[in-house]
C-alpha cells in the first residue's frame, strides 16, 4: 500500500510540474485538476513577480528563475518525504504487514500466528490476504508469502513449500464411496475446484488426471469456489474431493480431518515463496526467521 504523501502545498505542485514538464501530468500524479495546478503556479509567479515556466503546446519548460526554485523544491520534497518515511516506520516498528493469499493465510498462518505472538508479545502481525498472486511491488511493504514458479520471484526469495498436491476428502466421504480400496473411482466422484483465470500457475484437476492416467467422467455435482479456504471447507463437509497442497492441508491430514487419496503430483521449482522488501524492521526480521524455522525441512 503506497502511503499518502504529506501535503506540502505549492512546493509539491511546483516540484511535480518542473520534474514532469507538464501541468496536466503533474495534476494527474497529484490527483488534482489541471486548472488547480495552473492556478497554484500563477499564484507563485505573482508572489515572485517573475515567470517560472515557459508554456508551449508540447508542455512547460522551466525558466532560469524556475530552475533555481525547482532545485530547492526538489531537495525539500525529497528530504521531507524521507523524514516522513522514517517517522512512519518508527510509529509502526512493532507492527508487521504480511502480504499473502487466502490459502496460506487461513490454512497455515492463522493456526500458527499465536505461537509467534507468544515469542514476541509486543509485535502486531497484520495479515493482508488477497486473491492475487502478483501484487504490486509497493504492496509488499515488508514480508510476502506468495505462490508461483522460481522464475516469478527475485533472487533472494526463499521457497517454503514445493508444489506437491494430492487428492483429499473427509473420512466420511471416503468411507461412503469405498475410496480407500478403490482410488481409481476418483474420476467418477464430485470434485471441488478453485476458481481461476485460464492457465493458472498451480496444478488443476486436469493436470492430475493427465499425470495419473485415471479417466475423468464429468459430474454435474462438481463445485467451483473462489478461495482455497472454501475448497477445503467443502471437502471437510463431505461435498467432494479437493486437491490438497503440501503445507496447507498438513494439519488436516495429521489430525484425520482429511484423508489423502491416490497419487501425489509434484513440481519442485514451484510452490510458496517468502520474499521481503529491501529494508525491513527488526520485528519483521523476527517474523521471517520464525516462518523459515517453522517450515524448515518442508520445502
Amino acid at each position: 500500500m503506497t502511503e499518502r504523501p504529506l501535503d506540502l502545498g505549492w512546493v509539491r505542485v511546483f516540484e511535480a510540474v518542473g520534474r514532469l514538464g507538464s501541468l496536466t501530468a503533474a495534476a494527474r500524479e497529484l490527483g488534482l485538476s489541471q486548472p488547480s495546478v495552473s492556478y497554484t503556479i500563477r499564484s507563485l509567479e505573482t508572489q515572485l513577480e517573475t515567470p517560472l515556466l515557459t508554456r508551449g503546446h508540447r508542455g512547460s519548460v522551466l525558466s532560469p528563475a524556475g530552475r533555481l526554485l525547482h532545485r530547492a523544491a526538489g531537495v525539500a520534497v525529497s528530504e521531507i518525504d524521507s523524514g516522513a518515511r522514517v517517522i512512519r516506520r518508527m510509529e509502526r516498528q512493532s507492527a508487521i504487514r504480511l502480504f499473502t493469499d487466502y490459502g496460506f493465510a487461513s490454512c497455515w498462518m492463522m493456526p500458527r500466528v499465536a505461537q509467534f505472538r507468544q515469542l514476541h508479545p509486543d509485535t502486531e502481525v497484520h495479515i493482508i490476504a488477497s486473491t492475487t498472486t502478483t501484487p504490486y511491488p509497493d504492496e509488499i511493504e515488508e514480508v510476502g508469502v506468495l505462490f508461483g514458479a522460481r522464475a516469478d520471484f527475485p533472487k533472494g526469495a526463499r521457497q517454503l513449500f514445493e508444489e506437491n498436491v494430492i487428492p483429499v476428502a473427509s473420512p466420511r466421504f471416503v468411507q461412503r464411496h469405498d475410496l480407500d480400496q478403490h482410488p481409481d473411482k476418483i474420476g467418477r466422484m464430485p470434485l471441488l475446484h478453485l476458481d481461476a483465470a485460464p492457465n493458472p500457475p498451480w496444478f488443476t484437476w486436469t493436470d492430475w488426471f493427465a499425470a495419473t492416467g485415471i479417466t475423468r467422467t464429468p459430474s454435474p455435482r462438481d463445485i467451483t469456489l473462489n478461495t482455497y479456504t472454501l475448497v477445503i471447507q467443502a471437502a471437510i463437509a463431505s461435498h467432494g474431493i479437493a486437491l490438497g497442497w503440501k503445507g496447507l492441508v498438513d494439519d488436516a491430514l495429521a489430525d484425520g480431518t482429511l484423508v489423502a487419496l491416490g497419487e501425489p503430483l509434484r513440481r519442485p521449482d514451484s510452490g510458496y515463496w517468502l520474499q521481503t522488501a529491501p529494508h525491513i524492521s527488526e520485528p519483521a526480521r523476527d517474523l521471517v526467521n520464525w516462518i523459515l524455522a517453522t517450515t524448515s525441512g518442508s520445502a
